[in-house]
């Protein structure tokens, strides 16, 4: 088909916030163009993808394929797409896509439906509905709009070039998409259902993402005799329990260091030293205060991982109970604990039913 794509990203982006263009913001590990020019790209639908910038240095630093032509943009988006039109009428495109660089959430499925629903139309445009009630001001009078009749527009567009063509190079007034123009010109659109996750962006909060930190916890403690067992807060039924200054619940305390770890507040021994205040305590009132403190610093955890390691007892005959205690100290839905049991092949001191240890994985995300 013979397609053409326009990117614009002429926009000096005021709003951003930044001393960089938007477009050029590092976003999940490239700019934010480059999510739009990869997805074109990649599409295989475009025998020419134009993009329109007023930072034409920048972008000639990239080594992008030939298919790919970089020309300088104009004072308003308007202006910009009219000079891709004019520059694109020498190839004789038969439809042209427009879209904006803020828009890099767009997915390769949407270009693809825009291009089938373009075959029996002159113009595909992409809606969605707004979430929110919206009110219209006019004078000292307010509005209420139906909000099923609100239709959120969004990139790409598709058009047929002709037609585009005519009414941009006749336009005087700014527009702040295509659509604008067929809709000013009673042509008809074809509303194509569009994606959330196409999201247009303005702010740098558009793109902040929770910040994800992960923290590794081990402990291991010796067998001895005449001693309660506790794993993760449950009294196991065995013949030893482990020795240590607490109840030396190594599940309790591997959690303990891995949140510590993930929060970077060093390890248990700094809150729970081996003194006389903290003689026998059992390791659920050492995870309180823990936990107390992670949900005051609005963080939360994602998963925990826990491998025992131990010859016995078998993990498989307690592995709920465990969960179901670790889910309500810490706090989370049992489904983001997973515990696993290991052996060591009766090889070593946890071989021998001598001592058991235990290693744990957690990640956890920070909120405003």
């Amino acid at each position: 088909m013979n397609n053409y794509f326009v990117i614009l990203a002429a926009g000096k982006s005021k709003r951003f916030n930044k001393k960089i263009p938007k477009q050029f913001f590092n976003y999940r590990n490239k700019e934010i163009i480059d999510h739009s020019i990869e997805k074109s790209l990649n599409s295989k639908l475009f025998k020419k993808i134009l993009v329109v910038s007023n930072n034409l240095k920048h972008l000639k630093k990239k080594k992008y394929p030939k298919s790919i032509s970089i020309i300088k943009g104009g004072k308003e988006r308007s202006d910009s797409s009219l000079k891709a039109l004019k520059y694109l009428k020498r190839f004789k495109p038969k439809n042209v896509f427009i879209h904006d660089a803020a828009r890099p959430n767009f997915s390769i499925r949407l270009l693809k439906n825009i291009a089938k629903n373009l075959k029996n139309n002159k113009a595909v445009v992409p809606i969605i509905s707004s979430k929110d009630t919206i009110k219209y001001k006019t004078q000292n009078q307010i509005f209420n709009l139906n909000r099923n009749n609100l239709l959120l527009t969004q990139t790409p567009q598709a058009y047929r070039f002709e037609e585009l063509y005519k009414i941009t190079k006749n336009q005087k007034n700014k527009v702040t998409d295509e659509a604008t123009l067929f809709i000013n010109n009673d042509f008809k659109i074809k509303f194509i259902p569009g994606e959330k996750a196409n999201n247009k962006i303005t702010y740098i909060d558009d793109i902040k993402t929770p910040k994800t930190f992960y923290g590794i916890g081990f402990d291991i403690h010796k067998l001895v005799k005449n001693k309660k067992l506790y794993l993760g807060g449950v009294k196991i039924p065995f013949h030893s329990g482990l020795e240590g200054h607490s109840d030396g619940d190594v599940i309790l305390h591997a959690i303990i260091d891995s949140i510590l770890g993930a929060i970077r507040k060093k390890d248990i021994g700094t809150y729970f030293p081996n003194t006389r205040q903290f003689k026998n305590i059992r390791s659920t009132k050492m995870l309180k205060p823990i936990m107390i403190n992670l949900n005051k610093s609005n963080f939360f955890i994602n998963n925990l991982d826990i491998n025992l390691i131990c010859q016995k007892p078998r993990v498989s005959k307690y592995r709920d109970k465990i969960i179901k205690s670790v889910s309500k100290l810490t706090g989370i839905n049992e489904n983001q604990i997973n515990l696993k049991g290991k052996t060591v092949e009766k090889l070593g001191l946890i071989g021998k039913e001598k001592a058991i240890a235990c290693e744990t994985i957690i990640s956890i995300t920070k909120y405003d």
